[in-house]
């Protein structure tokens, strides 16, 4: 049984990550064409991707492998020999099941300790790519503007000799405005064997040039022209190479973070969501003193019964307004304090929510291991078809449904509509109690599946009415 599982289980585990990295090539794909990045750099980011779709590929390929086994296995009926020998489907499953839930303790370890740090360097390596300049590349009829404090337009260029025609030159480093120009018939471009300098070696050329005249000087823009039969430009290159970002500065990220980082912080995250409340209490009980004013609080003292208005009344019309301009001012403070305080807070509960839905994200991918493969080991027995072609479409079916369901809680648990344990646990729920009710249907040779019976059933009735 291991043997039979274990061949299309690492087929289409492969198969599904080859998948799931195309479609990350393709997302990014913008993010890494023409930035010149050396093939050790791409390999390290293709690396650090793969291990991140682990958590969707493991899943789906002991779902898919399990439906090929024991479709595989009804299909030439070794599972009817095997059930005349008086052995259930889920007997005949517990090898497979032992090894799903070593599979599950693997993946759980695989979140826990190896995703947080795959993470951290495929996210601070695809930061730094996206941060990276393109890589230098001339254009004939195309400004360029790449190299720091130079605009170059270029006529002609042979790829092969790396000569330049028409080339033109506009020097800005003393951020005077284009007053410096020059032209050249044609140039050499070489690159320094480290790649750090770019050497362009001009010929039969001119540099044109305007002196901007000083302050209090009368307007004259005097031109000068120099003209040369060979000159040499160096460019620095550096700026063109990856400049990798301290890791230390993505570390704090919820998805970065193991169970025992995830619990800190959401400890301190609801510390702090409770250390803003009392603040907000605080700061409004200090601009509503009218309840403890000595006035009022006298007048209160001689008159029970007196209300505030009959209060304010005793006072002249120059109060009365400074009071009620003060209490406005006050209102207006407490509404902007308020208004700040709630996107804080909104914005802290929706960082909690990810950090939970992390943490409980480390476990929902164990536990839905065992979850498919009890779904898909009698859905495979009650479908009796091996290969590709029946079982991919049943899995990619129940996956889609798992991985719809599971999007649409996480989705709802970051808006505060729903609590953790629903949002990460209903796929769970719906799909455990589908693979308990296929597993008894394997065991009594349901024909669930089968299009001849119910054609059967249908002709039958047919024939009861005619």
């Amino acid at each position: 049984m291991l043997r039979s599982f274990f061949g299309p289980f690492l087929a289409t585990f492969l198969i599904v990550m080859f998948v799931l990295i195309m479609q990350f090539l393709w997302r990014y794909i913008d993010d890494l064409v023409g930035k010149g990045l050396e093939f050790h750099v791409i390999a390290e980011l293709m690396f650090y991707a793969s291990m991140r779709l682990v958590p969707m590929a493991l899943p789906l390929a002991i779902l898919l492998a399990s439906i090929m086994t024991f479709g595989s296995l009804g299909e030439f009926y070794e599972l009817t020999a095997i059930k005349a020998a008086g052995i259930s489907i889920a007997k005949f499953m517990r090898p497979l099941l032992v090894f799903v839930v070593a599979l599950g303790i693997f993946a759980f370890y695989f979140s826990n300790t190896i995703l947080p740090i795959a993470n951290l360097k495929a996210g601070s390596l695809l930061y730094d790519v996206r941060e990276q300049m393109p890589a230098f590349d001339l254009k004939p009829g195309v400004f360029y503007n790449g190299l720091t404090g130079f605009t170059i337009k270029i006529d002609n260029k042979q790829p092969k000799s790396q000569v330049l025609q028409g080339i033109k030159i506009w020097d800005h480093r003393e951020s005077r405005g284009n007053v410096k120009l020059l032209i050249a018939e044609k140039g050499t471009m070489t690159i320094s064997p480290d790649r750090h300098y770019l050497s362009i070696n001009l010929q039969n050329g001119n540099t044109y040039e305007e002196t901007i005249p000083r302050n209090g000087e009368i307007i004259r823009r005097p031109h000068t022209r120099t003209h040369f039969s060979q000159q040499t430009l160096n460019f620095d290159l550096s700026i063109f190479k990856l400049a990798r970002t301290d890791e230390e500065s993505f570390k704090s990220h919820f998805s970065m973070l193991n169970v025992s980082q995830l619990t800190s912080s959401i400890d301190s995250l609801s510390s702090l969501a409770i250390l803003r409340k009392i603040q907000i209490s605080e700061y409004i009980d200090a601009y509503f003193l009218f309840k403890t004013d000595s006035f009022y609080t006298n007048l209160k003292a001689v008159k029970p019964k007196l209300t505030f208005k009959a209060a304010m009344d005793t006072c002249g019309k120059t109060t009365k307004t400074q009071i009620y301009a003060e209490a406005i001012r006050n209102l207006e403070a407490t509404k902007g304090y308020l208004n700040m305080m709630l996107r804080e807070d909104e914005s802290n509960k929706e960082l909690l929510s990810r950090h939970e839905i992390e943490l409980h994200r480390k476990f929902t991918l164990s536990v839905a291991c065992l979850v498919l493969f009890v779904l898909g080991a009698p859905l495979g027995a009650i479908i009796r078809k091996g290969g590709l072609g029946t079982p991919m479409l049943f899995a990619i079916l129940f996956f889609v449904i798992y991985y719809m369901i599971s999007i649409t809680g996480e989705k709802l648990t970051e808006q505060q509509k729903t609590s953790p344990w629903i949002g990460m646990w209903t796929a769970t729920c719906v799909l455990l109690p589908l693979g308990l009710f296929l597993l008894q249907k394997a065991n009594n040779d349901s024909k669930l599946f089968d299009l001849d019976f119910y054609k059967k059933i249908f002709r039958r009735k047919q024939t009861k009415t005619n």
